[in-house]
């Protein structure tokens, strides 16, 4: 276990408030698989038992609520087993996109770019998470890029790449480009009020 992994710093991430759908549990479970396979998922769930919070991944449900200290964790514990950097953090959110069921279902209904922008991003977002909050900023289809924030949504720096891939994913899907980038441009963790994403397209 490393140093940022104590025992303390899980019964301080434990005591977030808010809870997040299983679904992320399941698209972190893919992602392991496919990079790393079943030996590396074992030594996940390992790490987590012997963390005090064992998870079983096979066993979550999609649809439930977990609490948001859980994820982090989850998130944490890969990122160390597997040897992870911040754009492979990137990597798990976008690649989360393409595998979540409830997206998937979404996606079928995404008829129009300044629609999904204001009415169903913040609906996805509650529709995965307790707590948090998104506000669409600004879109500009004409020079190609968006600005989505999110409120009250402070609980650990990795979260912030997490989400930039995550945002990433959805502008593929919406956009229907490859061709995407997302950047994190104010962040609760360097003293801004929220955090911002900036959504950039060709």
């Amino acid at each position: 276990m490393s140093q940022e992994l104590t025992k303390e710093l899980v019964q301080k991430l434990l005591g977030i408030k808010g809870e997040v759908r299983g679904v992320v549990f399941r698209t972190d479970r893919e992602y392991v698989l496919r990079k790393k396979g079943e030996e590396y998922l074992e030594k996940v769930e390992k790490e987590l038992e012997k963390l005090g919070y064992p998870i079983k991944y096979e066993e979550i449900k999609s649809m439930n609520f977990y609490p948001i200290g859980l994820r982090i964790l989850s998130l944490l514990v890969i990122k160390e087993v597997l040897n992870l950097n911040d754009d492979a953090i990137k990597e798990m959110g976008l690649v989360a996109t393409k595998s979540s069921l409830i997206i998937k279902i979404l996606a079928k209904f995404f008829f129009s770019l300044q629609r999904v922008f204001a009415t169903e991003a913040p609906k996805i977002w509650k529709k995965h998470y307790t707590i948090g909050e998104i506000e669409p900023v600004e879109l500009n289809e004409e020079k190609k890029y968006a600005i989505l924030r999110l409120k009250d949504f402070k609980v650990h720096k990795i979260m912030c790449t997490y989400l930039e891939g995550y945002f990433c994913g959805i502008g593929q899907l919406i956009i229907k480009t490859s061709k995407i980038e997302s950047k994190e441009t104010k962040c609760p963790f360097l003293g801004d009020e929220y955090h911002e994403f900036l959504l950039t397209w060709e």
